[in-house]
């Protein structure tokens, strides 16, 4: 199976399991942020469609780890990059619309854009491989 040892499709050194909690945490974070909306109905839209991507992200990234092909590994994380950039979209219309101050998100921003790069990187090397 190609989803046992991350780090041969890493070009960093981040471990599979360092991975896995890193997206967990991110989700995580989220779950709290969409709990903080504001009652309003957009909040209410973008929240639940943040939510869904960004838990998506990690969920997903697990499922890459059970690749049963090289090809389907780098399919899965292709999906992870959807969702991560997704959630990215989200995050910028809470703060472009005013329903978050910028300053709130930027530490969840930046997190998101390490994540999609992290992801991206992969997906190149596994494509090399």
């Amino acid at each position: 199976m190609f989803g046992n040892d991350c780090t041969r499709y890493h070009v960093n050194t981040m471990t599979e399991d360092a991975m896995k909690a890193r997206t967990k945490a991110f989700a995580l974070r989220v779950i709290k942020l969409t709990e903080s909306l504001p009652a309003t109905r957009a909040a209410d839209v973008i929240g639940k469609q943040l939510l869904r991507s960004a838990t998506s992200v990690g969920a997903n990234y697990r499922a890459s780890r059970r690749g049963k092909s090289r090809a389907d590994f780098i399919h899965k994380l292709a999906i992870v990059e959807e969702e991560a950039d997704e959630s990215a979209y989200w995050l910028e219309l809470l703060i472009e619309s005013g329903i978050v101050p910028p300053a709130k998100l930027a530490d969840l921003m930046r997190e998101c854009d390490e994540i999609t790069a992290i992801i991206v990187a992969s997906i190149r090397t596994a494509k090399r491989r």
